[in-house]
């Protein structure tokens, strides 16, 4: 028996315009992801198959026998508060030293390491972070209804590595599990310009039996799987998957799709193992006082996304309010079951001001002309569903950013980890600038920079089960690390691609930060203004084949 789905969301696998998931579910075990079946129906259209990431070039140098970053301010990935200058030194991919070489905190004072045959980086008094975790990303994603084609890669990595991220989280392998599996071999080799990369297929919603379900999983762990990605399963096929995923060391992400969410909400996941909860579905349902089921109005249809979207809007409304007794004992028990919240709020920002994500600064360079056209109006594409955008669609949406970012920041408060993901490549989200969007929003939610900061690092390592290796800057720790000309504490405007704008009152004229300088992952030294002026090209070049 042969069925066909579809099914649409920010992270979803099935975008609308024409995700037909096909999964066996005889007595042979589906093997298959899901990304390979939406792959496999995009190759049959005559579109090309992914290209692997290209090799390294001009952009990338190392890792070094030796390299020395000289006169940065750490900013080390725990919460901890900055410190410097310090002179960092790294050995290949490994960091060997961290020196104070100026301040109270030394009497060695400047240029007291040796950089003999070493290769070094001037600092110049800048700042240096972790590299960053994204936990949810999709490499690339089917655009032929738009134009005949796939996500670029090389577009996709150059802009994630340009905005200081080093570890991806490919939430959905929509390229394919073995195309996703490859390139992160690559990346782990050195051989491409390219973040490390972690593969979650999407569990299939058909799978029916508890059984099917562990075999499933058994085999895309064969297949190189770091872990799977859930948007809906019956409670016991779920449990089954959820506890075969334990047993093999396997992580777990889980969009809670609406179809599945009165069947099993977070909670109920969360209360089963799973190991993060995108967006924010299943949070709200598990808060209902005087429902059991969202209010959905007469003629509403989930396959329309207008409806979805504006529907979901106002899903917050309807549960129980901040500072209640069920608000606060839905926080307790998710902070009880370490489950990580990935709220990637960037990626529904147009909800709430459409205006506003239709002009961003960085459209016109760094996005691609077939990205603009597939958010444009269109009820057979997913995440395209501006139809009739109201003004009410958009004040119900503000309210219910107000009540999730409460729920988010409380959760933080409590003792939960949040991680930061920026689900790109939706809704006029811009690889890397949605990244570094989200540390803005996460701020706007009542995070100290200093908590945004950890979230994008340690806790997106921990959740990732890399910590012993990344996440924070330590000796003995992978030589991941983004070096910063300006204070990004004081304004993560500056770590923008585009850089901030800002009146030099010295001068009089209007000057642009210097932002991200270089990107190290594995001990390879990115430089990000390389990484952007190759984007641009990229674009332009697009634009002229237009």
């Amino acid at each position: 028996m042969v069925r066909r789905i579809v099914r649409s969301g920010p992270s979803s696998i099935a975008l609308a315009a024409f995700a037909a998931l096909a999964v066996s579910v005889s007595a042979a075990p589906p093997v298959p992801s899901a990304g390979e079946e939406v792959i496999r129906d995009v190759l049959s259209l005559g579109i090309r198959a992914p290209s692997p990431a290209s090799p390294r070039g001009p952009e990338a140098e190392g890792p070094f026998a030796r390299l020395i970053i000289r006169d940065v301010h750490v900013i080390d990935g725990t919460g901890a508060p900055p410190r410097g200058p310090v002179e960092i030194t790294v050995e290949r991919d490994r960091i060997v030293a961290i020196k104070d070489i100026g301040g109270t905190r030394s009497l060695a004072g400047r240029g007291a390491e040796q950089t003999s045959g070493a290769r070094v980086i001037d600092g110049k008094g800048g700042y240096v972070l972790p590299g960053f975790v994204d936990v949810h990303e999709h490499i690339g994603t089917p655009t032929h209804v738009y134009g005949g084609s796939l996500t670029q890669v090389d577009y996709v990595l150059k802009l994630l590595l340009a905005h200081g991220i080093t570890t991806v989280r490919d939430t959905g392998t929509l390229l394919g599990l073995g195309w996703t599996v490859q390139l992160g071999e690559a990346s782990r080799r050195g051989e491409v310009t390219a973040p490390r990369v972690l593969a979650y297929p999407v569990f299939p919603e058909p799978i029916p039996t508890p059984r099917l379900a562990r075999e499933w999983v058994r085999a895309v762990h064969g297949k190189g799987a770091s872990g799977v990605k859930f948007l809906g399963a019956a409670p016991e096929v779920f449990a089954a998957a959820i506890d075969e995923l334990g047993k093999l060391g396997m992580g777990s992400a889980y969009h809670h799709s609406q179809l599945y969410v009165t069947r099993q909400n977070a909670v109920d996941s969360a209360a089963l193992g799973l190991r993060s909860i995108e967006h924010w579905y299943g949070l709200p349902e598990a808060m209902f006082t005087d429902r059991t089921v969202q209010a959905y109005p007469p003629g509403y249809n989930y396959n329309d996304e207008q409806d979805r979207f504006a529907q979901a809007g106002r899903l917050w409304s309807q549960a129980a309010g901040p500072g209640t007794p069920l608000w606060e004992s839905t926080i307790k028990k998710l902070v009880a079951s370490k489950v990580t919240l990935n709220p990637t709020f960037v990626v529904y920002e147009a909800s709430r001001d459409l205006s506003r994500a239709q002009r961003l600064e960085w459209h016109d360079q760094y996005t691609m002309p077939y990205m603009m056209r597939s958010w444009a109006p269109n009820p057979r594409a997913h995440g395209s569903f501006f139809f009739d955008w109201s003004t009410g669609d958009e004040a119900a949406w503000r309210d219910n950013y107000a009540r999730w970012m409460r729920f988010v920041r409380d959760f933080k408060n409590a003792g939960g980890k949040v991680g930061i993901g920026a689900d790109s490549g939706f809704m006029y989200n811009t690889y890397g600038f949605g990244y570094i969007r989200e540390f803005e929003m996460m701020q706007e939610a009542g995070f100290h920079p200093l908590e945004v900061v950890r979230a994008a690092t340690l806790h997106g390592a921990q959740l990732l089960g890399m910590d012993a290796d990344i996440g924070t800057i330590a000796i003995g720790k992978k030589a991941d690390l983004v070096l910063v000309a300006e204070n990004p504490l004081r304004n993560f405007k500056v770590l923008y691609g585009t850089g901030h704008a800002y009146l030099d009152r010295t001068s009089g004229k209007m000057s642009v930060t210097t932002g991200i300088t270089h990107t190290i992952k594995d001990g390879i030294v990115f430089d990000a203004k390389v990484l952007l002026q190759q984007v641009r090209e990229m674009v332009s070049a697009e634009k002229q084949k237009r």
